[in-house]
């Protein structure tokens, strides 16, 4: 009974060791005495127990390596790239995986440095930050040729970070900013352009409106005095008459305005030596025909009523 008990116990020790799992998205590698024997997908597995043994389990999930690479330019200057790998393990070649290649992160990262050392000093600085994406893509190329044969499947390469020395970042960083103000300069140069267009524009309107004004204001004075001259004509004064009345009475409006503001230090000066004559002369034919016209003023009126003397 007690060797029963004994067997039982032996017997779910090799049950158990018989059975094994296997996750998701990854891959057991078993081997026989040593010896390469299958791989197992992801589920329930069964081996002979103290036979197969489980040697490796890979990863089949996409893994991420980061480069850093200290390099130089066509121009020389040194920077620093990082450059991300993106690989998996091709699923019907875990084998190839595991026992063609010890360790794919040391190798993945020489051809990385292989090719970007080859592809970054053909380029100046700033071609490199322009063509990264074609570094990517070299980079991408290589690898997939090279790490196929070893059952590593290349996802994606990208240029993730360029980190050019300290004192050329200043330089950019000096170089950017008087770019950024010469553009400022330059929209700020366009709207004063613009301001000045419009101000001009608007001082155009304005005095092609004030010179309505002055033409309006013309006509209309010539309207006045063109009346003017036509009653003076009708009580019998002459032309030359009427215009020299006309003229003193502006004369005498403009110097009545004028001294009518207190803040006005305006002095109208003869434009010739004969103007004062000629004024005088004005005045008097002015005169003769204010007296005309004040006597064509009385012939209207009627005679004053007479006086009767009642004893």
């Amino acid at each position: 009974m007690e060797y029963f008990g004994v067997l039982v116990f032996l017997g779910l020790i090799v049950l158990f060791a018989s059975f094994f799992t296997v996750k998701q998205e990854t891959a057991a590698i078993v081997e026989r005495f040593g010896k390469f024997q299958s791989v197992r997908q992801s589920g329930l597995h069964l081996k002979i127990p103290f036979v197969d043994q489980i040697s490796k389990r890979m990863n089949l999930r996409i893994q991420q390596l980061d480069v850093m690479i200290d390099t130089k330019t066509l121009d020389n200057v040194f920077l620093k790239m990082k450059v991300s790998v993106q690989y998996q393990v091709i699923r019907n070649q875990v084998g190839d995986a595991y026992y063609r290649l010890e360790n794919p992160q040391d190798q993945i990262t020489s051809y990385v440095f292989d090719v970007v050392r080859a592809e970054v000093p053909k380029l100046k600085l700033d071609d490199v930050f322009v063509k990264k994406d074609d570094i990517a893509v070299a980079v991408k190329g290589e690898l997939q040729e090279a790490m196929q044969s070893y059952g590593y499947d290349i996802i994606k390469a990208l240029v993730t970070d360029i980190d050019p020395d300290e004192q050329v970042k200043h330089a950019m960083n000096r170089i950017n900013a008087a770019e950024r103000e010469k553009t400022a300069a330059e929209y700020e140069s366009e709207a004063q352009r613009i301001r000045i267009v419009a101000v001009a524009k608007a001082e155009a309107e304005s005095k092609k409106l004030q010179g309505q004004g002055i033409a309006d204001q013309r006509r209309e004075i010539a309207k006045g005095l063109e009346e003017s001259v036509r009653m003076l004509n009708n009580v019998n004064i002459g032309s030359q008459e009427a215009s020299a009345l006309i003229v003193v009475t502006q004369h005498y409006d403009t110097l009545h305005s004028v001294g009518a503001n207190n803040r006005s230090n305006l002095v109208l000066l003869p434009n010739s030596p004969t103007a004062a004559s000629n004024m005088l002369n004005d005045m008097m034919v002015a005169m003769n025909a204010a007296n005309k016209l004040e006597e064509a003023d009385r012939g209207k009126l009627p005679p004053p009523p007479s006086q009767h003397l009642h004893g």
